[in-house]
C-alpha cells in the first residue's frame, strides 16, 4: 500500500516567512521615517517656541503706506502678519534703546525683560490723518486745554496739566523748545509714587514722509533722553524711506 507523501517537516519551514520579513522591514522604515519627522519637527517647534513670536530675519521687505514705500528689516516688525511686502493701512515696530536694532538672539534680553520698559520704543507708521501732529498742534489745541500754571520737570521739559474735561484723563503734557525746531510735545500718563513705569507710558506722534505718521511710545523713564529718541525716531523711519520720489520732511506747521 502507497503511503501519502507526509507534510513537510516543521524543521524545513522558514522560521520567518517573506511576507513577514516584507512587514518587519516597511515598518522599521516607517520607524526611522516617523523618529525623523519628530527629531525635525521638534526642533522646528522648540526653536519656534524660543523666539516667542519674533523674528531673527533681517530680510527686507517693501512696505507701501499711502504714497509712501518702505524698506523694513521682518525682524523689526513687531506682528507676524505684517510681516510680508506689499500695501499695508499700518505697520508697528519695536526697537531697542539705545540702538534702534530689531530682534535677534543677542539682543533677546531686551525683548523679553518685562522689568525693564525702558529697553524698547514702539513705533507705529501709518498715513496721516490730521494735518498737524502733535508739535503742530500744540497752540492751536493743547494750549487751550491747559489747567493752571506750568511746572518745570527738569531735562528742559515743562509740565502741563490738562483740564478734566479735555478727555485725556489723567494725562499730561510735556513740553520743550529745542533751538532751531518746532516745539517738542509729548503727553504722558506719568505713575504715582510707589507704582511702576510702563512702556508705553508717553507717546508722541510726528509727520515725516511724503503723508506718513509716526506715533511712539516709550516708558517714562526714558524722558530724559527725550531729544535724542525724537531725532533717532525720526531719522530711523526717514533712513527707510525708499528714495525714489520720497522726500520726508517734518511737517509740524
Amino acid at each position: 500500500m502507497t503511503r501519502r507523501a507526509s507534510a513537510q517537516p516543521q524543521e524545513d519551514l522558514p522560521l520567518i516567512s517573506d511576507r513577514l520579513m516584507l512587514r518587519l522591514t516597511v515598518a522599521g522604515i516607517l520607524l526611522v521615517l516617523m523618529t525623523l519627522a519628530l527629531s525635525i519637527g521638534g526642533r522646528w517647534l522648540g526653536e519656534r517656541m524660543a523666539l516667542g513670536g519674533h523674528s531673527e530675519s533681517g530680510t527686507m521687505l517693501a512696505v507701501t503706506i499711502g504714497e509712501d514705500r518702505l524698506q523694513i528689516p521682518e525682524n523689526t516688525i513687531r506682528f507676524a502678519e505684517q510681516r510680508q511686502s506689499g500695501p499695508t493701512e499700518r505697520i508697528d515696530l519695536y526697537l531697542t534703546w539705545p540702538g534702534l536694532l530689531g530682534y535677534s538672539h543677542e539682543q533677546r534680553a531686551s525683548f523679553d525683560n518685562t522689568d525693564r520698559p525702558d529697553l524698547l520704543i514702539f513705533l507705529q507708521i501709518s498715513q496721516s490723518t490730521m494735518s498737524k501732529d502733535m508739535s503742530g498742534r500744540l497752540e492751536p489745541i493743547y494750549t487751550q486745554l491747559f489747567d493752571g500754571p506750568p511746572e518745570p520737570y527738569g531735562n528742559g521739559l515743562t509740565l502741563h496739566h490738562l483740564k478734566n474735561t479735555s478727555g485725556y484723563g489723567q494725562e499730561v503734557l510735556l513740553t520743550a523748545e529745542p533751538a532751531g525746531r518746532l516745539p517738542f510735545v509729548v503727553r504722558c500718563l506719568l505713575p504715582s509714587a510707589g507704582e511702576r513705569a510702563t512702556s508705553g507710558d508717553c507717546q508722541r506722534d510726528i509727520h515725516v514722509g511724503r503723508d506718513l505718521t509716526v506715533l511712539y511710545r516709550f516708558s517714562s523713564n526714558l524722558l530724559k533722553d527725550w531729544n535724542h529718541i525724537d531725532a533717532a525716531v525720526a531719522s530711523f523711519v526717514d533712513a527707510r524711506l525708499d528714495a525714489s520720489g520720497t522726500t520726508s520732511a517734518s511737517k509740524g506747521d
